[in-house]
């Protein structure tokens, strides 16, 4: 794959093989950064478990200490009090039936977080099919169905974020930009790491992190050494 001038200015920044200290790899990501935009940085966790087994699967949310850097459209299903709770917070959206029927009759999606109380689910489980392969699905592992409407909305707005394994049981997930600095991004990381070391199944065995990388959107892989944080 043909890598750009910028890319490979950032790559020769970055000594190959080596495991960076935590607070090592921010300062890096801050050097490899090029782009004309704030990118984002992303972590990559490679796992010692096998997802295809459910008392192997890895899955939660964490609010990150200093937010994601990114403005989320938060559609939330719910009623009532519930309802009230969630336009207080800042949700964008807030219906029941009538958004259900405007996603699968107009196949919309200007929404990045949907939150569903669980009176709601017999509706919103009708959207599965759509919202699944899109990670938009509310499920009571991620918080995003709650019986407190009004707090997981402000948990999105705050910067929640999701992870879960994917089928090559690595975990992707954002944890800010490169404009938060080094260290604003090591504390978001290691609330990231220790989430995910938390969450470990007692099913899981040997060792649990396998390979830990962070990056810019258009920077390369940093690798990072995680063992003083299992």
């Amino acid at each position: 794959m043909f890598k750009g001038k910028k890319y490979q200015d950032s790559a020769k920044l970055i000594v190959k093989g080596n495991q960076y200290e935590p607070a090592e790899a921010m300062e890096l990501i801050g050097k490899t950064a090029k782009a004309k935009f704030d990118e984002t940085v992303e972590v990559h966790l490679r796992l010692g478990v096998d997802g295809r087994h459910a008392d192997q699967q890895v899955r939660g949310a964490i609010v990150l200490p200093n937010g994601t850097g990114k403005s989320v459209r938060v559609l939330v299903f719910a009623k009532g009090e519930q309802a009230e709770a969630a336009k207080a917070a800042g949700a964008e959206y807030v219906g029941e039936m009538d958004l259900v029927d405007k996603i699968m009759k107009e196949n919309w999606f200007d929404f990045d977080v949907v939150i569903a109380t669980p009176d709601m689910m017999r509706f919103v489980g009708r959207l599965g099919r759509v919202l699944g392969p899109k990670g938009l699905m509310p499920s009571p592992k991620s918080g995003t169905v709650t019986p407190d409407a009004g707090r997981a909305v402000t948990e999105a707005k705050a910067g929640k974020v999701e992870y879960r394994l994917d089928k090559t049981n690595i975990i992707h997930c954002p944890i800010g930009k490169v404009s938060f600095g080094a260290e604003k991004l090591e504390e978001n990381f290691n609330a990231l790491v220790g989430a995910v070391i938390k969450a470990k199944p007692s099913a899981a065995k040997g060792q649990y992190i396998r390979s830990c990388t962070v990056a810019s959107t258009m920077g390369p892989g940093i690798r990072v050494n995680t063992a003083k944080l299992m």
